[in-house]
């Protein structure tokens, strides 16, 4: 489970800015924001499946997956971590990238995808639930987003808090420069959980109410599962992109920034 709350395309200095926090059983391998093999690729990633559930290159590709909070999953498919690397290695744009993937769709567990192209500042989002839905790919409009565990901006209480909580620092700080670590620590350690009246009702309560806050932690019969990591992506108009994750590493957290520029051929071919 993981939530994020985006702008995208509304602001004059900021063309994209995300929040995101990932949720994970804590014995669940990971390695920490950082360049991947390629030199191209930037994220952490799932050392057990080895996908990611955020990242973005240096050709100004973004990508990021949430899951979509089901009775239950299908342990035999394939992991969702991949869709994201696949968007990043493809030679695709978003458009044509969604189109290729709603036809294999049913081959993963509910999910909900987003695939941007920070040069050509398209952004699709693609979710394969429910089944058979014509809507399942949406382009993404000019605005403030929030995306859960269902369909993007589906109303849940935690979204709409997070949603106007962002609101709030964004119009704050509109003509200032924004601090991707002041953002991520103020907005996405919110541990307020909804009332058990407004929780979905979609798996059992004793998980659906701690999984109801923007921070999750709670202990399962699995073990400890909750928030990981926080993650911060803020892409200006220079073509400079900065990332910044807080992770926790063996009980203790941590935090890095790593900023680059996207390859300027790649922006001025896509402007």
């Amino acid at each position: 489970m993981c939530i994020a709350v985006f702008m995208w395309r509304s602001h004059p200095q900021y063309p994209f800015i995300l929040l995101l926090n990932r949720d994970e059983y804590h014995n669940r391998p990971t390695t920490p924001l950082g360049w991947w093999e390629d030199g191209e690729t930037l994220g952490g990633r799932d050392e057990q499946a080895g996908g990611t559930w955020l990242a973005c290159g240096r050709n100004g590709k973004l990508a990021f997956v949430t899951n979509v909070r089901e009775i239950r999953s299908n342990s035999e498919v394939k992991s969702r971590g991949v869709l994201p690397v696949r968007f990043l290695k493809s030679a695709k744009g978003p458009k044509e990238f969604a189109e290729e993937l709603v036809e294999e769709a049913d081959q993963y567990n509910g999910f909900n995808l987003i695939v941007a192209d920070l040069c050509s500042m398209t952004m699709v989002c693609i979710t394969n639930r429910p089944k058979h839905d014509a809507s399942s790919v949406t382009p993404v409009s000019p605005g403030i987003h929030v995306l859960s565990n269902a369909k993007l901006d589906t109303p849940w209480p935690k979204a709409e808090r997070l949603r106007r909580s962002f609101e709030d620092v964004v119009e704050k700080y509109f003509e200032a420069e924004i601090s991707m670590k002041d953002m991520s620590k103020l907005l996405m350690n919110d541990t307020t959980k909804d009332d058990e009246s407004e929780l979905p009702g979609i798996r059992p309560a004793d998980f659906e109410y701690p999984a109801s806050a923007v921070f999750v932690e709670t202990d399962t019969p699995l073990g400890r599962y909750g928030t990981r990591s926080s993650s911060a992506v803020v892409f200006r108009t220079s073509g400079e992109v900065s990332f910044y994750e807080r992770y926790l590493e063996k009980d203790v957290w941590k935090e890095q920034t790593i900023s680059y520029l996207i390859e300027t051929e790649q922006m001025h071919h896509n402007q």
